[in-house]
């Protein structure tokens, strides 16, 4: 499985991004897949994640009201809108996918097995 996150740049605060992860392999649907970012010097955080069939979302309190997260089977995509950014938003995004059943313990790192590269998003005061 390769995951390819797009979308990031240079906004302002305030200002909105969507974030796009494309997915291979054949079985995306079944994926449980999850947003996470990375600001410089601090560790890894999840910001959110959506379930195989799109119904269960989770988010991050920090993102909480003001990040969605959404599916595409068809596109094999996965879609991070984030409104009214913040400076703290700041980070590099990366994607990940859980492939395998089992349980889900989605704000953790360990619990996704496919990662992308990232994209960064930088949000200006």
């Amino acid at each position: 499985v390769q995951l390819q996150a797009s979308g990031g740049g240079l906004v302002q605060a305030g200002d909105s991004l969507r974030l796009s992860c494309v997915a291979s392999g054949r079985t995306f649907s079944s994926y449980r897949m999850g947003w996470f970012r990375q600001a410089p010097g601090k560790e890894r955080e999840f910001v959110a994640a959506i379930s195989w069939s799109g119904v269960l979302t989770y988010f991050a309190e920090s993102v909480k009201g003001r990040f969605t997260i959404s599916r595409d089977d068809a596109q094999k995509t996965v879609y991070l809108q984030m409104n009214s950014l913040k400076p703290e938003d700041t980070a590099v995004y990366y994607c990940a996918a859980r492939t395998y059943a089992g349980d889900f313990d989605y704000p953790k790192t360990r619990a996704y097995d496919y990662w992308g590269q990232g994209t960064l998003v930088t949000v200006s005061s």
